[in-house]
């Protein structure tokens, strides 16, 4: 039977909003004192008569009742939204901050990676906190001494080992912090996304490392907004919504395609509609734009770039226009075009022909064409004059929603996560 390493009992993590004045040592004091007489925590609900608050009446729940087990060598990853208490959850559970309510319970040795120079002291070089890591970690100097070349290998930082850290770059930090964290035999890893950070190289590395800790029996919490190192990496998922727990299963697919559906990514809307946005008067007003599967379903939520699907466009036409056209444009999360197709990139007896009331316009969006990511679709109507050349919009502003691709994904055995670079074909090679 799996040992349990990590037992999360009813967590709540309250925060007061506002300015606390000072005080701080007599509450905390008054926190200790209600816990040794096994009294209710005084701060856990706010008081408007509490002396510390200047600003009475206002907190939050980082952490709201918040009950998971984690056994021995699984690697969980963890999900949600920003501010939904993924980090405060780490925190914890790595000793950095103490709790409101509920218990922690850990066996085993931490080390963690929360934040950009995590248990770094920037006066010292990248030397003496590797072995200041170690000892934070419980490790004897012989201990750390014979990591320490595996561990400077790893981070790629060797020419600059004996500088102090503070003269680095935020990348630099993650490198070495990353490689200490994970080379010093923690039983228990915790990443926080700060990963992000490095460039792409060093992202693939610490993912196979993470994959080699987590393989040699030893327990990996991951927080990322990367799915697809979600679904790589981890044997098991948790979803975190301001603060609750709201899934938790052993299927981390089912995980990941829940909270891509399910509304919790921000960017994650799949539909417009016109409400009082009267996009194209006078001639030609949008009304919805939606995301259509090949059976004519809409789809809310993320798509998988290898299935066939259509970008819906529903408009009212109230005056035939000859040189009217529809563009749709397709931006990534930089705001970077990625391409734009129109209405009139055929011939021209293939162009659709527009009429008068309600019309229904599809236009495919290439399989296995968009990397995994989270695209923003933006749709305009046009007047183009008869030089061809230049194009005027009919009324200023454009329709648009967002969605999220879900793969990089193929046929292929092995590419079943996100690929490099914006675009994800796939394209056959034939030996001639």
């Amino acid at each position: 039977m799996a040992k349990t390493v990590i037992s999360v009992e009813h967590l709540t993590k309250q925060y007061d909003l506002g300015l606390i004045s000072s005080g701080t040592l007599a509450r905390d004091l008054s926190r200790w004192w209600a816990r040794v007489r096994g009294k209710e925590d005084p701060f856990t609900r706010v008081d408007n008569t509490n002396p510390f608050l200047n600003n009475p009446g206002e907190s939050i729940l980082a952490l709201d009742d918040v009950s998971f087990k984690v056994e021995e060598g699984q690697a969980l990853g963890i999900i949600g939204r920003n501010g939904a208490g993924k980090s405060t959850l780490l925190k914890i559970l790595s000793r950095v901050t103490a709790p409101t309510s509920g218990v922690v319970k850990i066996k085993g040795r931490i080390g963690s990676l929360l934040e950009v120079g995590t248990g770094f002291h920037p006066e010292l070089t990248g030397r003496e906190n590797v072995f200041l890591n170690g000892a934070i970690l419980g490790m004897n100097k012989a201990e750390v001494q014979r990591k320490f070349d595996e561990i400077v290998d790893f981070s790629g930082v060797e020419k600059f080992i004996d500088t102090p850290v503070k003269r680095y770059s935020s990348g630099m930090y993650v490198r070495l912090a990353f490689a200490v964290a994970a080379h010093l035999d923690p039983e228990i890893l915790i990443v926080d996304e700060v990963l992000a950070v490095g460039d792409t190289e060093f992202q693939k590395k610490c993912l196979g490392k993470m994959g080699d800790v987590a393989g040699e029996g030893r327990t990996v919490l991951f927080v990322s907004h990367n799915m697809g190192a979600i679904s790589q990496l981890c044997t098991r998922a948790l979803i975190l919504d301001q603060g609750k727990l709201h899934q938790l299963s052993d299927d981390v697919d089912m995980v990941v395609n829940t909270y891509l559906a399910s509304g919790y990514t921000e960017s994650n809307q799949s539909l417009w509609t016109s409400g009082s946005s009267l996009i194209g008067q006078p001639f030609f007003q949008l009304e919805r734009l939606s995301l259509i599967s090949e059976t004519g379903e809409e789809i809310i939520g993320s798509i998988r770039n290898d299935r066939k699907t259509f970008l819906q466009i529903k408009a009212n036409v109230f005056q035939l226009v000859n040189n009217l056209l529809i563009t749709y444009k397709v931006f990534n999360n930089l705001n970077q075009l990625i391409y734009m197709s129109s209405s009139i990139d055929t011939k021209v007896e293939q162009w659709p022909e527009l009429t008068l009331g309600e019309n229904i316009l599809r236009v495919p969006i290439p399989p296995n064409f968009l990397n995994e990511g989270s695209y923003t679709i933006r749709v305009s109507a046009q007047i183009r004059p008869n030089s061809y050349a230049k194009t005027e919009v009919i009324r200023d502003g454009e329709a648009s929603f967002s969605f999220f691709i879900e793969g990089g994904l193929s046929e292929s055995p092995v590419w079943t996560t996100k690929r490099e670079g914006i675009l994800a074909p796939i394209l056959i090679w034939e030996k001639v």
